[in-house]
């Protein structure tokens, strides 16, 4: 039993350094976006987001250029894509589908059966 505890504990941290190391991996992506979005301007980047710009450009630099316009074309690409909804009713055609409220209060039911005024 102490052999399968030590095998899944193992797992689980190899599962976990792989999330990290997948986390790391967008972190820098993201932050090499962002810079690439705002023409480098990392001052701006860092005010918007509130990380040191030399945090930003250390992050941002494993990033290649292409790599971060191959993100910022899927993104877009997915932003262009026509979304699959419910077609949206007016407030009018919602208005007049909802029922009308009562101003007389709800009566009150007591545990034994009999009713009591709510107010």
């Amino acid at each position: 039993m102490a052999a399968a505890n030590v095998l899944t504990t193992r797992e689980t941290a190899v599962r976990a350094a792989q999330a990290k190391d997948e986390a790391d991996i967008a972190a820098r992506e993201a932050s090499a976006v962002a810079l690439r979005l705002f023409d480098n301007n990392a001052e701006l980047v860092s005010e918007l987001l509130g990380v040191p710009a030399e945090e930003l450009e250390r992050e941002a630099k494993p990033v290649t250029a292409a790599r971060a316009k191959e993100i910022i074309e899927t993104v877009r690409a997915r932003a262009e894509r026509p979304r699959s909804s419910r077609p949206r009713r007016s407030r009018a055609e919602a208005a007049d589908a909802s029922p009308p409220a009562s101003r007389a209060p709800a009566p009150v039911v007591t545990p034994d059966g009999s009713r009591a005024d709510a107010a």
